[in-house]
């Protein structure tokens, strides 16, 4: 496949990915052919054990079942896994485990800023068959001088969730609400029905979360100016915020229609304790969250959760940011056996046929790589962004492009202020701005 993409939107990646799997995907049939014997391949003949440090705890107890599996299928693979995520920051806690000298062998990194902290431990993955087989434009981010230091971990994307039972007892249509206008009507009829639909609040919006607001939510606003090229943003001397006002009013909207106090409310908080047992009508999240609510209620999962536009007035106001939520890297510092074992257990989980399954079937991941299937994409959430980027109705991500640590240190931190009222908004932005040019000298 072509790596050369550097100037190609990340829309347009999207768009090709899904295209991809509806047609069933030109290199599945040799995907195929070689994931029988991969599976059953063991990976080394002495004794070698990996230690993985990753970040999706959404996936903490699937990942570790896929680990037993290829433990068992490759009995001299040792490998052991620690997560750190939710409401903890895996990028402090990352460089705190290198610091304490016990380095994994398999790590996350997410995009071009994160391979230029970490390029002097990460190994040269274009050797993989996960690497062959990622979506063309999908590695990118991560992607330097011809080489691939990272495989994605999927596609993913976000907008507004919502429980279609709360909104049908409030004579709401979701499929009315494309313009952030047509939004806050809807938010203002649930406000005012509150009693009666058994809800504290339309929104749960969890400002502590700083990857939430400074990474996500900053996403929609920051991408129509960088044209949805992670590139761009990660080459840009400066930011403009071009589109500031319109940022102001969704953090506004969510803030003041939600439980409170927002700059204490966390992930956890939000998704499983309100939204989950139907406290609130919506929050702002990504199909990530599925396996989470589905463990709550499958039912409720299944049949009763759906995801609005993210809504960018003067941009676009019926459509999703999708993009790569993270990448898989291998410790170029561990011995070259170790290497080829990470690279190894990649490639299983990725191009097997046994992998596959629990890529889609338990991760419940949108594939980035050829090979797949569209009806293996198993969770409403998921198929819904099938759907939408299909239609054209999606919008990069670029947030991997970011200034390091600037989106959550810096302004999800100061959103955080902002929410509780100890911040001016024009200070807020004009701070963001300052230490992204400082960051960039």
């Amino acid at each position: 496949m072509s790596r050369s993409g550097k100037g190609i939107a990340l829309l347009l990646v999207l768009l090709m990915a899904f295209s991809v799997l509806i047609s069933g995907c030109g290199s599945s049939g040799k995907t195929a052919q070689n994931n029988t014997s991969q599976s059953n391949t063991k990976t080394t003949s002495q004794p070698v054990t990996l230690d993985i440090f990753q970040f999706k705890v959404e996936i903490k107890d699937a990942l570790q079942n896929a680990i037993n599996t290829y433990m068992k299928e490759n009995p001299n693979v040792k490998i052991n896994l620690e997560t750190v995520g939710g409401g903890q920051d895996y990028g402090a806690a990352l460089k705190a485990k290198f610091n304490s000298g016990s380095e994994p062998a398999i790590f996350n990194v997410g995009g071009p800023q994160d391979v230029a902290t970490w390029k002097p431990k990460l190994a040269d993955l274009s050797d993989t068959k996960a690497a062959k087989e990622a979506i063309n434009g999908t590695l990118t981010g991560v992607t330097q001088d011809g080489k691939i230091y990272g495989l994605p971990f999927d596609l993913e994307g976000y907008g507004l969730i919502y429980n279609k039972q709360i909104f049908n007892k409030a004579g709401i249509d979701p499929s009315s609400i494309k313009t952030f206008d047509a939004l806050v009507n809807a938010v203002k009829t649930l406000d005012s029905k509150k009693k009666e639909l058994g809800i504290e609040a339309v929104f749960a919006f969890p400002a502590k979360e700083t990857w939430v607001t400074g990474l996500h939510l900053s996403n929609a606003f920051l991408s129509p100016e960088f044209d949805g090229d992670v590139m761009k943003a990660f080459n840009a001397k400066t930011v403009e915020f071009k589109y500031a006002d319109a940022m102001k009013q969704m953090i506004d909207l969510q803030n003041k229609y939600s439980v409170q106090p927002t700059a204490s409310l966390d992930y956890s908080t939000q998704v499983e304790k309100l939204f989950g047992t139907g406290k609130v009508a919506m929050i702002q999240q990504g199909n990530w969250v599925y396996p989470t609510l589905e463990s709550l209620d499958k039912n409720f999962a299944e049949n009763d959760i759906g995801m609005l536009p993210y809504p960018v007035p003067g941009y676009k106001e019926d459509s999703y940011p999708e993009g790569v939520p993270m990448y898989w890297a291998v410790n170029s510092n561990k011995p070259a056996e170790v290497q080829k074992a990470a690279k190894d257990f990649l490639d299983w989980l990725y191009t097997s046929d046994e992998g596959k399954k629990i890529v889609t079937q338990q991760f419940k991941f949108v594939p980035a790589y050829n090979g797949y299937s569209a009806d293996s994409i198993s969770d409403p959430l998921g198929m819904q962004l099938f759907v939408a980027a299909s239609q054209g109705k999606t919008y990069g991500w670029v947030f991997m492009g970011y200034p390091n640590n600037w989106g959550q240190n810096v302004l999800g931190a100061d959103i955080q202020l902002y929410v509780n009222g100890s911040l001016d908004w024009n200070k807020l932005i004009d701070h963001a701005k300052q230490a992204w040019a400082d960051s960039r000298k």
